[in-house]
């Protein structure tokens, strides 16, 4: 199962994405829990892209890609900004005192300890960030039970 959308990389699109992935999921008979961590990823990586993905004057053009399969999703975020990838960010010192440290690089770091597998590639003028997670359907049993 496979679906795309496209947006203006505007803030305000926001909720159309979410809504998008929502719907998806709703579609895929994906339990509600399971759409958390790609929301909150699509927020992140989205809104990323809106602050900081195009030049001034410019809106960056950002498509969403979502598939299941095989009991994985995937989620594919693809803007058309300069070429930037989040994962060469170094990780936070997350047990530093706050004031100690450097602003910025939480999210991508959350967005990675959520996901099963994280991967950035550059395609063309086109900056690829591809997500994906183990999920079981909401009317699946779980493997090796016997549901009759």
């Amino acid at each position: 199962m496979e679906s795309r959308t496209s947006v203006p990389g505007e803030a305000a699109q926001l909720a159309a994405l979410t809504r998008f992935l929502q719907d998806f999921c709703v579609t895929a008979e994906l339990p509600s829990a399971a759409a958390l961590p790609f929301e909150i990823a699509l927020e992140e990586i989205f809104m990323n892209v809106v602050m900081h993905g195009s030049p001034a004057g410019r809106l960056a053009r950002v498509d969403v890609s979502l598939a299941f399969c095989d009991d994985d999703l995937t989620m594919a975020v693809v803007d058309d900004g300069p070429a930037f990838d989040p994962l060469s960010l170094p990780a936070p010192d997350v047990n530093a005192a706050l004031d100690a440290r450097r602003v910025g690089g939480l999210g991508v770091y959350f967005v990675r300890q959520m996901m099963d597998a994280v991967s950035y590639a550059r395609e063309g003028p086109r900056n690829q960030l591809r997500m994906s997670k183990r999920v079981m359907r909401a009317n699946a049993a779980p493997a090796g039970t016997n549901p009759g």
